[in-house]
């Protein structure tokens, strides 16, 4: 079976609420993670950084966090990228039309978890 390599991306705008024990990125990690617990018969498999921009504008690209990822992504060390909802990743259709292109060329895919939208599989 092939391994898929699963990084999980959470974003929140605000940094309201950020100090609670628990927050939206704790909500967001966690439905992320219990999706990627439900396709381990595909192979799933998390991987275990922490992918989380608190406090930064989803209208922007220039997020820490989300950087990262992709320089992991180009490097080939991440197959699969969860978030929550596709807005986590970009409020933008150019910057998501430019992500998608840049998961493509790597080998990557995406999917939401609370949409159904999916980019490895034809039916997306």
């Amino acid at each position: 079976m092939t391994r898929i390599r699963c990084a999980i991306y959470t974003r929140k705008s605000t940094e309201e609420g950020l100090d609670q024990s628990f927050n939206s990125l704790d909500a967001q990690r966690e439905a992320c993670e219990a999706y990627i617990r439900s396709q381990k018969q595909e192979g799933w498999t998390l991987l275990p950084e922490h992918y989380d921009d608190g406090g930064v504008s989803g209208g922007t690209m220039e997020r820490p966090a989300l950087q990262l990822l992709l320089s992991e992504i180009d490097a080939g060390r991440v197959d699969m990228v969860v978030v929550y909802k596709v807005d986590r990743l970009t409020r933008s259709l150019a910057d998501f039309s430019k992500l998608v292109d840049r998961l493509d060329e790597a080998g990557a895919s995406f999917v939401s978890v609370t949409q159904q939208f999916n980019t490895s599989t034809s039916m997306g």
